[in-house]
């Protein structure tokens, strides 16, 4: 049995409609999953869990400083330490701690109450991913 012509055409009409909607279909979903901003909580677990995640989302080099006494260092590569306690997880019997999170920061901080102990980092979205953009720990 022969197909008509006609049917033959539609036949191959359909077929690329619905490739063209399956193509589309996918660019939408990556152009949303590339126009989103990065999860915070996601980032800011990995980024204590993870040593060379956390590097790589550090901006050095880094204001803020690391201050001991009568010295004082600049943050770079060679003399960071890694963080390993995220701000949820201080003991707050023994530190103070206060957080802030907005839609493109998140400043938290650390101190012991007249001790001269204090710490302030400061996490900021930039190009849609979280990283670390100032970080203070002093030891007076």
């Amino acid at each position: 049995m022969k197909i008509p012509k006609v049917f033959f055409y539609l036949l191959i009409l359909t077929a690329l409609i619905s490739s063209c909607k399956a193509k589309q279909a996918t660019k939408n979903t990556y152009t949303s999953s590339i126009s989103s901003d990065e999860n915070f909580d996601k980032f800011y677990n990995r980024f204590h869990a993870d040593s060379a995640f956390q590097i790589s989302r550090i901006v050095f080099p880094l204001d803020g400083m690391y201050t001991n006494g009568h010295e004082e260092k600049r943050w770079d590569k060679k003399n960071w330490v890694i963080i390993k306690t995220r701000i949820y997880d201080i003991d707050t019997t023994d530190f103070k701690v206060d957080y802030k999170k907005t839609e493109n920061t998140f400043t938290q901080k650390v101190w012991v109450e007249n001790s001269g102990f204090a710490s302030q980092c400061r996490f900021e979205l930039i190009k849609k991913k979280w990283h670390l953009v100032y970080f203070l720990d002093q030891n007076l």
